[in-house]
C-alpha cells in the first residue's frame, strides 16, 4: 500500500463495516483532543499536540490503537481484556469500540503531552 496522503484516503482503503469503525475512533479522538493535529505517520492516521498522543490503524479482524506504551500501562487493568501490547491495543471489529476508555486514554496523553511540554 502507498502512503495515504490524509486520513481520509487511508480511510477509505478499507471494507465498509472497518471504514464505519475507523471514523469512529477518528470521532472519539477528535472530540477527546479538538486541539490536535490530525496527521499520518507512519502511514497511519495520528494526532499530534506538541508530541504524538495517539496512532490508529485498520486490520482485517481489529482496530489497532497506540497510545505509546505510558498511555497502555496507565489502563492496563482496563485494556486487559483486550489483546494488547507494550504499546497497543487491538479492539475486534465484530464488538462495540470502548468509547469512554478510547477518550479517557486520549486525554491522559493529552496530560502527559503539556506536562513535558511544560517543562523544556
Amino acid at each position: 500500500m502507498t502512503k495515504p496522503a490524509d486520513v481520509n484516503e487511508y480511510i477509505a482503503s478499507f471494507p465498509v463495516e472497518t471504514q464505519q469503525r475507523l471514523e469512529q475512533m477518528r470521532a472519539i479522538i477528535q472530540e477527546a483532543a479538538p486541539q490536535a493535529k490530525e496527521v499520518i505517520s507512519y502511514s497511519m492516521p495520528a494526532f499530534k499536540l506538541n508530541k504524538m498522543l495517539v496512532y490508529f490503524a485498520g486490520y482485517k479482524n481489529h482496530i489497532g490503537f497506540y497510545p505509546t506504551s505510558s498511555g497502555i500501562s496507565a489502563f492496563k487493568q482496563e485494556l486487559s481484556i483486550y489483546k494488547n501490547a507494550k504499546g497497543s491495543v487491538q479492539f475486534p471489529l465484530d464488538q462495540p469500540l470502548p468509547v469512554d476508555l478510547i477518550a479517557r486514554i486520549v486525554k491522559f496523553r493529552i496530560d502527559e503531552d503539556l506536562q513535558k511540554a511544560r517543562k523544556k
